[in-house]
């Protein structure tokens, strides 16, 4: 199992994800003779996981059933384990594409915190790219450097305890793009600038307040970066459901023989039945609520020097 590459089988040491409901998983780590509690029974590891494929459907102890999911970074975003606020897919999508990462890139990140985004960095820049990620608090560093490894993608980041602001990212003239979520990140656009390529990339900086973008913008062009932007995407989901709506009555349909019979012959027309007068369709509607602000993304340019 890896974050980058799909296995069919569920092997131990794998970290999987118990789907229990739309609005209910877990991430376990699998382990022989391990077992696993849930609402609907004990899953024992040797027997029900081991050796099964992902996607599985699982009987648990008390009868009812989950499955058992491959992990992937919008499943880890949703199950992981706070250790800071998190970015969640909407905008990890606009991140990856902005920054115009592919396989192969090399990308400088600062802070690491919980992981959410360096997973999803890493599976877009497998299996050649390369992820320098900056933390600053240690036990947060070590405890992502544990997980990159447990989730076998170790092999692809590199994570320093150290603070970017006054230390920089530890490398110089190698990064395609470079991602900035600090408090004070003005203060490490210098450090983003020397730590890309000669060529040029793109740099993002995700900040909650307007007066943390506003210096962002004011540094960024003082190093010479070009084409500043910022944005704030805000995610709106419609609910799709199936109506039946009464369609309109225009009356009896005209006939072609009533202008030569008389008035006394005409017969009233009969109804049509109830199911002629309406129709089914799929419609739907906006919500009535809806998730905030998060953030504001601002990107730019490092032009070719």
């Amino acid at each position: 199992m890896s974050f980058v590459e799909y296995s069919e089988l569920i092997q131990e040491g794998d970290v999987a994800i118990v789907y229990l409901g739309h609005e209910s998983m877990m991430p376990v780590k699998v382990q022989q003779g391990a077992q696993t509690q849930t609402r609907y029974g004990v899953i024992r590891h040797s027997t029900d996981l081991i050796g099964q494929r992902y996607g599985s459907k699982v009987t648990c102890s008390k009868g009812g059933w989950v499955y058992v999911l491959h992990p992937t970074p919008e499943l880890w975003t949703v199950n992981l384990p706070h250790r800071t606020q998190i970015l969640y897919t909407t905008d990890i999508a606009n991140i990856t594409m902005m920054l115009e990462l592919k396989p192969g890139s090399v990308v400088c990140e600062s802070g690491t915190g919980s992981g959410s985004l360096s997973h999803a960095i890493l599976r877009t820049i497998a299996p050649t790219g390369h992820l320098h990620t900056v933390e600053f608090h240690q036990q947060r560093a070590e405890k992502a450097d544990e997980e990159f490894k447990e989730h076998r993608v170790g092999h692809l980041v590199t994570v320093r305890n150290q603070d970017v602001c006054k230390e920089g990212f530890g490398v110089t003239g190698v990064a395609d793009a470079v991602f900035l979520d600090i408090p004070s990140p003005w203060e490490a656009v210098r450090h983003a600038k020397a730590a890309m390529k000669k060529h040029g990339g793109r740099v993002c900086s995700f900040s909650p307040c307007i007066e943390q973008v506003q210096r962002t913008c004011e540094a960024l062009a003082e190093q010479g970066f070009q084409e500043i932007s910022t944005l704030e995407v805000l995610l709106r989901v419609h609910d799709v459901r199936t109506v039946t709506l009464p369609l309109p009555d225009f009356g009896p349909a005209p006939s072609s023989s009533s202008s030569s019979s008389s008035s006394s012959d005409t017969q009233p027309a009969a109804p049509p039945p109830a199911a002629h007068n309406q129709v089914t369709c799929k419609t739907t509607t906006p919500p009535r609520e809806m998730a905030g602000h998060t953030g504001y993304l601002t990107f730019a340019t490092k032009p070719r020097t």
